[in-house]
């Protein structure tokens, strides 16, 4: 197997960064005291300035006051905004996939993937304005109606993550302006171009239709920057994608001052596979689940739980395709495993296999780092760990590509083995067994938010609400009615007869 090392230097990835920030209409940051580094080399390829705590409350004062007008346009035509971005990210998806790569270390049909699923949630949240619908109820008194009717909420903080950097921002802000909400947006500090690039994107698309550019805020910095608009009591929901730690930070701090989060948060996914399951699908979809986005996915697969009948097949399949992955630079056509977004990422996965080892885990192939990219670069191969048990390492997540192999006689056993991790977010079943596929999905079956049969645990589409139970967060986003967190609900009852009647049979005469 060829490596492909990259031959890009610093000043040319910088250059070509500059280049692409151009095309998408987006002006260059004045350079700061925040560098940004690709993970394709290490090296900085821009920096800019962190937005001071000033600039952030300035920032959500302006989206408070352009909420109190675009509230009360009528959703369709909030929805032209929407559909003017959809036209934009069409006309730039290359560009803004290619600096998904640079920013993110996307291999390109990943990036690009990400740039159909911002045009995807756009054409949901088209729809979605004409169907933001209540409910009208029986009334117990003659001559009245009840109904609830859905109102805008107010300013939605997003927080996103570097591993999705434009598509969770567009699942939120699609869906929060179609509902007459405003948002201010805080990026992670390692993917800020992405963010400068959509911002200007959706400035350009109000002003397009003729719509306020201010319904949409762009705040950029570390921590304080995040934690400022947390606490604001302006901001009506957080909307915050990260670790479980991160969640533990931002959930009591909203709820200190009565505000709504939406979290998203860990998942340390898992898939059983049964005697019944066709074994050749199944290696395709966990070897995409599992090494794809290097391991950087909240939805990669961690936990595969296999009968001791196939486990030795599987493994064979599975461990076959790993040695064939091509790590590399993700510019380059051809390369399936770009690299880890830091060296932190990857002292995490150096400690965690130590640490699977230490516990009688048998790494089966990979986990050694790839040279020939810098000292300052992370690639690292997709490691397989088969383990006598699931040990605390097994139940904590890492943000890498390490798949932890576990066996089961029972399937009850393989569920209950399943659901035993903290996080709750994605989960699998291979089978050919119609009963063990609807057990997997019951009340009594897996206990995440999302749950596939025959399919991996990543690639969720955005018709569906995607997010997870238990440290997951509990949060949805994108499809079905996940559009309900962005709005508040008011119970109207009516009364158009001459009479007023008490609910409950009261008289008070």
């Amino acid at each position: 197997m060829t490596l492909a090392p990259t031959d890009l230097t610093s000043r040319e990835l910088r250059d070509r960064t500059a280049a692409l920030l151009r095309l998408l209409g987006a002006e260059i940051p004045e350079p700061g005291e925040m560098p940004v580094r690709t993970p394709i080399s290490g090296g900085e390829i821009a920096s800019l300035r962190p937005s001071s705590l000033a600039e952030v409350d300035a920032a959500i004062a302006r989206a408070a006051e352009a909420f109190r007008s675009w509230r009360t346009v009528p959703a369709p035509q909030r929805a032209a905004v929407i559909r003017r971005l959809a036209e934009l990210l069409v006309a730039h998806k290359a560009e803004l996939g290619e600096l998904v790569t640079l920013e993110a270390g996307k291999i390109g049909p990943e990036a690009l993937g990400e740039v159909q699923e911002m045009i995807d949630i756009c054409e949901f949240a088209i729809g979605l304005s004409r169907q933001l619908y209540g409910k009208t109820m029986p009334s117990e008194r003659p001559g009245h109606r009840l109904m609830e009717t859905w109102h805008p909420l107010g300013v939605v903080g997003v927080i996103s993550a570097f591993n999705f950097p434009v598509a969770v921002w567009a699942w939120n802000t699609a869906l929060a302006l179609v509902c007459g909400d405003t948002v201010v947006w805080k990026p992670s500090d390692a993917t800020p171009l992405t963010a400068v690039a959509c911002h200007s994107l959706l400035q350009r698309a109000a002003r397009d239709v003729g719509a306020d550019p201010e319904v949409h805020q762009l705040i950029q910095g570390g921590a304080e920057v995040g934690e400022r608009l947390v606490d604001d009591a302006r901001v009506a929901l957080v909307s915050a994608t990260g670790s479980v730690r991160m969640g533990g930070l931002v959930a009591p701090r909203v709820a200190a001052r009565f505000g709504r989060c939406l979290l998203e948060l860990g998942g340390n996914n898992g898939a059983i596979v049964t005697p019944s399951a066709d074994l050749d699908l199944a290696a395709r979809g966990i070897v995409f689940a599992a090494a794809g986005t290097a391991g950087q996915r909240c939805t990669t697969l961690r936990r595969l739980i296999v009968h001791t009948d196939v486990v030795g097949p599987l493994l064979d399949r599975v461990a076959s395709a790993y040695r064939q992955l091509r790590v590399g630079n993700p510019l380059e056509d051809g390369v399936l495993v770009g690299p880890l977004i830091n060296e932190r990422s990857y002292l995490a996965m150096r400690d965690a296999l130590e640490r699977a080892q230490a516990d009688g885990g048998e790494l089966i192939c990979g986990g050694e780092r790839v040279d020939g990219f810098g000292e300052d670069a992370f690639y690292v191969r997709p490691a397989i760990v088969r383990m006598p048990a699931q040990t605390a390492v097994v139940r904590e997540e890492t943000f890498a590509p390490i798949l932890y192999v576990l066996t089961y006689q029972d399937f009850d056993a393989a569920i209950a083995t399943h659901n035993a991790v903290p996080q709750g977010l994605s989960s699998a079943v291979f089978t050919q067994n119609q009963r063990e596929a609807e057990r997997f999905l019951a009340a009594d079956g897996s206990d995440c938010g999302i749950a596939n049969v025959n399919i991996g645990t990543s690639g969720a589409e955005i018709g569906g609400a995607f997010g997870g139970e238990k440290q997951t967060g509990g949060g949805r986003e994108s499809g079905s009615d996940s559009w309900k967190s962005y709005m508040r609900r008011a119970t109207n009852t009516v009364n158009y007869s001459t009479e007023l009647p008490l609910a409950q049979g009261i008289r008070f005469e």
